[in-house]
């Protein structure tokens, strides 16, 4: 299955690139970085890969609760020709310089295991 807005819920978030929208503590509003491990109720965000070279000035990895929080991925390649169809955000002049979308997901939607979400829903061939 690809990777797109619609199925981005149902893939495994590892190694997206991530910024925090909303969240119970506004601390942590702003984050943004690579998802580096993902677990039932956290996403841990490393801004040293935050995709514009810099760190902020915080290179240690941010734990960030799902549940209560909003976040925006950025995809690239095929799934943000498909998303701009879909009318995802698009972001041309972004500090990365890509070409993206940007998806933004209700951390309550990936309130499970990771391999529940990714493998039991689909058309995965490890089910």
């Amino acid at each position: 299955m690809a990777l797109t807005p619609e199925t981005l819920p149902r893939h495994e978030l590892n190694g997206l690139w991530v910024v925090v929208v909303d969240a119970p503590n506004p601390d942590l509003v702003g984050i943004a970085g690579r998802v580096v491990v993902e677990t039932t109720n956290t996403l841990y965000v490393d801004p040293a890969a935050d995709g514009d070279g810099s760190d902020g000035g915080d290179a240690r990895v941010r734990q960030v609760p799902k549940r209560g929080s909003t976040f925006q991925f950025r995809l690239t390649d095929e799934s943000a020709d498909s998303a701009k169809e879909s009318g995802t955000a698009s972001e041309p002049d972004h500090p990365t310089g890509d070409d993206a979308a940007y998806v933004t997901v209700d951390g309550a939607r990936l309130l499970s295991r990771p391999a529940l979400r990714t493998e039991t829903t689909g058309d995965s061939k490890w089910r």
